[in-house]
């Protein structure tokens, strides 16, 4: 018996050292890329443990003007998914991924929205079947019902590269949709109590179209879709005089962008810039949109508070 007792555990010694590692490869999260934080937060979401998350543009940053680093090109080559916004929001992606050597899967998150079509701007126009050019507003994740099917399309590419996780996915993004459908419900009520004259914001750039089609509220901004885009001294003159007209008091600058053209219009109309609110990234952890809810729970709250003054 004694020897029977050491034979097993010779053998278990011996064998292990070789079942340890595989156990370890089986645990080991799957790496996903996503390119903005938006992004990175809802693969959190629908990943939770099974992923490790790497973000190429962080909280409180640009993804418009992003220009990627040596250490992106090597985050994004060791990934196994690559997850992108679409709809031009990200030009310097596909470069990246080439210059990468990347081989992985790419997901275009906003497969399956309708996007929202908007004047031409250089860089981000395409042609219509008349061959007008309208510009493919990126913001789609602004309208909660367009988050839907970009939780959705992350699930599917999860379940797809990693099958043993599919009912966790299922799980998480099924959890999930629900916590957007109760978002959704509640800004529907917040907005109910305004009249149409309230519903009219001021913000840095083009950002809330879908958010304002959702909602039926009228936004204007001094730039356009990209943060890269300069107003016209004309442009300018106009929304000052709408401000004033209107009497817009619903006037706001953004987490990620340059405030001066912003303050120097509130300047000039006597309005008092509300709080910032945040648009193209989430906050830091410390900041109140840390998350996607709580980044359109905070935006709803000071909208709501500051179109009441209208």
């Amino acid at each position: 018996m004694k020897r029977l007792t050491l034979k097993w555990l010779v053998c278990g010694a011996l064998t292990a050292p070789l079942l340890l590692p595989q156990a370890s490869r089986a645990a080991e999260p799957l790496p996903v890329v996503a390119s903005f934080s938006i992004l990175g937060d809802l693969v959190k979401v629908v990943g939770g443990e099974r992923v490790k998350v790497s973000t190429l543009v962080g909280p409180d940053a640009d993804a418009h003007t992003f220009e990627p680093k040596p250490a992106d090109a090597r985050t994004v080559q060791g990934a196994r998914l690559l997850v992108l916004n679409g709809l031009h929001f990200e030009p310097w992606a596909e470069k990246l991924a080439k210059s990468a050597g990347y081989k992985g899967v790419t997901l275009i998150a906003s497969d399956g929205v309708k996007p929202r079509a908007m004047p031409a701007e250089e860089g981000h126009s395409e042609q219509d079947a008349n061959g007008h050019s309208h510009d493919i507003d990126p913001h789609a994740w602004q309208d909660p019902h367009n988050v839907m099917l970009y939780v959705k399309n992350i699930a599917k590419s999860l379940s797809s590269l990693d099958p043993a996780g599919a009912s966790s996915y299922e799980n998480n993004s099924s959890s999930y949709l629900k916590e957007l459908e109760t978002l959704d419900a509640d800004n529907q009520a917040q907005f109910a109590a305004l009249s149409v004259q309230q519903r009219q914001v001021i913000t840095s750039h083009d950002a809330f179209g879908y958010f304002g089609a959702r909602y039926q509220i009228k936004f204007l901004a001094p730039q356009g879709v990209s943060t890269e885009s300069e107003p016209s001294a004309k442009e300018v003159a106009q929304l000052i005089r709408q401000i004033k007209k209107d009497k817009i008091r619903a006037v706001f600058m953004e987490n990620m962008s340059n405030s001066q053209l912003l303050a120097q219009i509130a300047k000039d109309t006597g309005v008092t810039l509300g709080p910032k609110l945040y648009v193209d990234a989430l906050s830091g952890p410390t900041e109140p949109g840390s998350t996607y809810l709580k980044m359109m729970r905070h935006n709803v709250t000071q909208l709501v508070a500051r179109m009441k003054l209208n």
